[in-house]
């Protein structure tokens, strides 16, 4: 069994998806709540997967003093998958430790390989809102042939990245990820695999690209992702041609 790590933070306003809220009608607040919907949707993804849940918690510790708040870190990333689940007995919950996404990354996956004995683990952002079932039961069968599995997305960024044997983490998720990731692959002479493009939402344009395939799978009544989707048709989201130039607008 493959444990999928989804690295999370709690969703406050400016703290998560800072750069789709400047880049987008999205207001911070709603950038926040469209978070929420993705967490809950690959949370969901991988319970009905044969991979095991590790939510990876980022600590108020670890947070700016200004996005703190009386709610512990803790509490409100457990109240969005007990929301996205039904509870959260079967969920393992583990604070994040490192002071960057690379270290907090190969923390959690080196201690897992070597201290914990698992078969392999996977990390995965909740930014990647059609990562469903299928997409990960492929990953976690690459897995037994090859040592590295890597997601890729646009413009260089990955969705998704399983490991069956440590490499050295350090700086591994610098931008280009997947080319980084890959060479560090290579270092420690792993083979790699790769799974098919999907693209995450940190930006606008990341959000104009997804808001016209969940509308188009919707009208041919393809599965989407739940939570996601809802928010995108409840805001009115839509991608529109204004002079030749698509546009991410609002109903």
């Amino acid at each position: 069994m493959t444990v999928i790590v989804v690295l999370a933070e709690p969703p406050r306003p400016g703290l998560v998806l800072p750069d789709l809220a400047e880049t987008s009608p999205l207001t911070e607040t709603e950038a926040a709540a469209f978070y929420t919907a993705m967490l809950k949707d690959i949370c969901t993804a991988v319970k009905r997967s044969g991979g095991e849940l590790l939510v990876n918690y980022r600590t108020d510790d670890d947070i700016p003093d200004e996005f703190v708040t009386d709610t512990p870190s803790e509490a409100a990333v457990r109240t969005v998958v007990t929301d996205a689940l039904g509870g959260t007995d079967e969920v393992r919950f583990e604070p994040q430790v490192g002071s960057t996404f690379s270290a907090r990354a190969g923390n959690t996956v080196t201690h897992l390989l070597d201290e914990e004995a698992e078969h392999s683990v996977a990390v995965v952002r909740p930014n990647v809102p059609q990562l469903g079932r299928t997409h990960i039961d492929s990953a976690a069968m690459k897995l037994r042939s090859s040592p590295v599995v890597l997601g890729p997305s646009t413009e260089g960024r990955t969705f998704f990245s399983g490991f069956r044997d440590p490499i050295d983490f350090t700086d591994a998720y610098d931008e280009p990820e997947v080319e980084t990731l890959a060479a560090k692959a290579d270092d420690a002479e792993l083979g790699v695999d790769y799974m098919p493009m999907l693209p995450v939402v940190e930006t606008g344009a990341d959000l104009a690209t997804l808001v016209p395939i969940l509308r188009s799978r919707v009208e041919s009544e393809r599965v989407v992702p739940e939570h996601t989707t809802t928010f995108v048709f409840e805001e009115g989201l839509r991608v529109e041609s204004n002079e030749g130039v698509l546009e991410l607008v609002r109903d």
